[in-house]
């Protein structure tokens, strides 16, 4: 079988079937590319893709390796960005979920290969090299120059398939006239060869063919270790995928089924959904009862009862009986589509301490470069151990000076966040979301349908006989009010049959019972003149009236979420202020306000009220986190300094927030904040670890304390000792699971 190279793979694609446009015209591409790991390779590629006509933005993703492009494509096409990528020695692949696992585990595969080949090799050489130690007084030079030859032919083919990984890279960087961390490797190891070679040609006491596979060894092993542990902390977006099902039971028109993939169900086709299945589409319900395992998309862990008119979502579990769906939408436009696309926008962006990390690596090579040139010159000119000590201590700067723990520093901590709040139904949609929030020190909650549920409870049904609300439910499922709705709710009777009730807009219901006209709707419109008394502004009302002079009173209530209280309490121990900004009624706000022990409140705030409440808070020095639903709150949500949004709340509401969180309650904010305050620490103690582990190393390694072994175990185990402490961030997983 053939087997292609990433460039003939990559000139085999038409990068122009994975383009799309977005609101504002402007094309966009996703691809993948599996020859970067570390921020060099991110540099050369952003900084080489933006200096491009019609660029707008050039992004890489370390943890996943995806390469995000936005152009104008009347300027630049995507051949041309891809051929661009091949020129840089970066060739793409266009993003495809389903085939990204199998391209990570065969880039495990070769550097498996290569580092069991290297160990094999380290092995054997080490050996050699004890027996040239311990026989060092009695052995002869022939036996000596013997075993340095032999080492020398099992080092050198070893390098040579060994370190592909590393020299490729190098060399890719090199002609770009740019320089990345694998070029100081590949000089490190090249040079202990040669070294090695040299000594032995003129039969010296000392080889370091030793040094040189067991530094290509410990490298590749902390660079697969690295590879392993940050696809734990994978792409959120990316593991979402393998949520949805593969194919979905279509139903033809002649009764008979029929699988098909999910990427062939089109709207309007018809699928049957057995009991254990996934729901492979976005549909509505049109024949069956039973209930859904909705977690992923409500953030609830009860189960959803859903029956006929109902709608469900792809990558959700019908665990109850079977069900047959109508397709609303294709599998690229469902919400499980919609929820990736959004944390793929979180994850492409560049957040402050992402920059201020380019910003450190990017001056890393010549840095290293000019620190290695110098423990050269000083050791050859001024100690006595000749020229290949003074050499040895400067492959040792030249390896253990490694950006990599820099680099990784942020990523790895904000892509773990990012899948961790996911897991808890909070979506992260703006790349810096994550450290804004950690900063906010005071949060602004609009009312209805954030604080309370925003749907009417019926409160006075004690003082109401079983009779009445029987009467007054049964005209009301006539419509589709929400006062209506609620009546119907708290109804525990048989429904009266009733004929012929008409609906007058705006007023109420009417029907006939027996001769008796019996109304149910507004004061007005129902007669009701002789109860002022019982008007209160924080209440809604309908009245039940007939012909025989029947009144009776029902009020209702929009109710505080169950969780109001402790998520308001969390968030005055946690921040500066809690208030409450809403365009509800003065007395309905203050009743709120004064249930959850919140002393700063506003109502009857319109859209421009609101702005111009934040940008008092703002040029107070406060950093704001607004949460709000509604369309009147879009505004005020973009002019926060960081905001949240239900996934009930409008559509523009949505999109305007930096998080969206799932289900009914306000628990995800609290876990939104915590999340994002351990996030913010654990990324300063990278940055510590980054540095001080500089500080540390470079002058024990120019002061020839560190032989080249050492440095790479050292500089492979910084890498590795980042990560694990990003991962850390999962131990509060556990702990919300108890």
């Amino acid at each position: 079988m053939e087997i292609k190279t990433p460039k003939e793979v990559s000139a085999s694609i038409d990068p122009t079937a994975y383009v799309y446009k977005n609101d504002a015209g402007l094309s966009q591409l996703h691809l993948i590319v599996d020859t970067i790991h570390c921020p060099s390779c991110i540099r050369l590629i952003e900084g080489n893709l933006n200096k491009m006509d019609g660029i707008e933005t050039a992004r890489v993703n370390l943890s996943t390796k995806r390469l995000y492009v936005l152009w104008d494509a009347t300027k630049t096409s995507a051949t041309a960005i891809v051929r661009k990528l091949d020129d840089l020695d970066f060739p793409p692949t266009p993003y495809n979920p389903a085939l990204m696992s199998n391209a990570s585990e065969k880039e495990d595969k070769v550097l498996l290969k290569a580092m069991g080949v290297a160990g094999f090799a380290a092995a054997n050489v080490m050996l050699l090299s004890v027996a040239v130690w311990s026989g060092a007084d009695d052995m002869g030079p022939a036996t000596r120059d013997l075993l340095h030859w032999i080492s020398g032919l099992i080092a050198l083919p070893t390098v040579a398939y060994s370190g592909q990984p590393f020299f490729r890279s190098a060399i890719a960087a090199l002609k770009t006239r740019s320089l990345n961390m694998d070029v100081p490797i590949s000089l490190a190891v090249l040079l202990a060869v040669g070294m090695s070679v040299a000594e032995t040609l003129q039969s010296a006491q000392h080889a370091y063919f030793d040094a040189s596979v067991m530094l290509l060894f410990f490298l590749l092993i902390g660079r697969y270790l690295d590879r392993r542990m940050r696809s734990k902390a994978q792409s959120a977006a990316q593991n979402l995928l393998s949520l949805r099902a593969i194919a979905a039971t279509i139903i033809k028109d002649d009764g008979t089924h029929a699988s098909l993939p999910v990427e062939a169900v089109e709207p309007g086709m018809k699928v049957a959904i057995a009991v254990g299945e996934k729901i492979p589409v976005d549909g509505t319900v049109i024949n069956g009862t039973t209930e859904i395992d909705s977690s992923l998309i409500t953030g609830e862990s009860l189960p959803q009862k859903v029956s006929v008119g109902n709608d469900v979502f792809a990558g959700t579990l019908n665990i109850s009986t079977p069900i047959e769906v109508e397709v609303t939408a294709q599998d690229d436009q469902t919400l499980l589509s919609e929820i990736v696309k959004l944390m793929e926008t979180a994850e492409q962006g560049r957040a402050k301490y992402v920059r201020l990390a380019d910003r450190a690596a990017q001056i890393y090579a010549p840095v290293v470069h000019i620190l290695s040139a110098l423990t050269f010159i000083g050791w050859w000119a001024l100690g006595d151990n000749g020229w290949h000590f003074a050499l040895m201590n400067a492959i040792a700067v030249l390896i253990i000076t490694c950006p990599c723990a820099l680099g990784l520093a942020v990523p790895t901590v904000q892509v773990v966040a990012s899948g961790l709040l996911l897991r808890r139904g909070i979506l992260v949609k703006a790349a810096d979301g994550l450290e804004r929030l950690a900063d906010a020190d005071v949060v602004v909650f609009d009312k209805t349908g954030t604080l309370t549920k925003g749907q009417p409870v019926l409160t006075n049904k004690d003082s109401i006989s079983s009779e009445d609300l029987s009467l007054a439910a049964s005209l009301a499922l006539s419509s589709k009010h929400p006062l209506s709705k609620a009546l119907v709710a708290a109804m525990d009777r048989p429904v009266v049959p009733l004929d012929k009730v008409h609906e007058e807009p705006g007023q109420g219901l009417e029907c006939y019972l027996n001769e008796n006209r019996v109304r149910i709707g507004n004061r007005s419109w129902c007669g009701i003149t002789d109860n002022d008394d019982m008007m209160n502004d924080t209440v809604s009302e309908l009245w039940l009236t007939d012909s025989s002079g029947k009144e009776v009173r029902f009020t209702f209530e929009d109710q505080l979420k169950d969780d109001a209280h402790s998520a308001v309490g969390y968030a005055q121990k946690t921040l500066k202020s809690v208030e409450i900004l809403s365009g509800d009624r003065k007395r309905a706000v203050k009743q709120a306000a004064e249930q959850l022990s919140i002393s700063k409140w506003t109502a009857e705030a319109n859209p421009k009220d609101k702005i111009l409440y934040l940008d008092g808070l703002s040029d107070n020095s406060h950093k704001v986190l607004m949460v709000g639903d509604g369309l009147n709150d879009a505004p005020a949500l973009a002019r926060a300094f960081v905001s949240a949004s239900p996934a009930t709340a409008s559509d523009i509401s949505q999109t305007t927030a930096d998080f969206i969180f799932q289900g009914n309650k306000l628990k995800p904010i609290i876990e939104a904040i915590t999340i994002a305050k351990k996030a913010r620490d654990l990324i300063f103690q990278n940055f510590g670890l980054a540095i001080v582990y500089n500080m540390i190393a470079v002058p024990l390694a120019m002061s020839g304390y560190v032989t080249p072994l050492i440095a790479s175990l050292a500089m492979s185990g910084s890498s590795v000792v980042v990560t694990l402490n990003a991962l850390r961030l999962r131990l509060s997983e556990k702990e919300h699971s108890k």
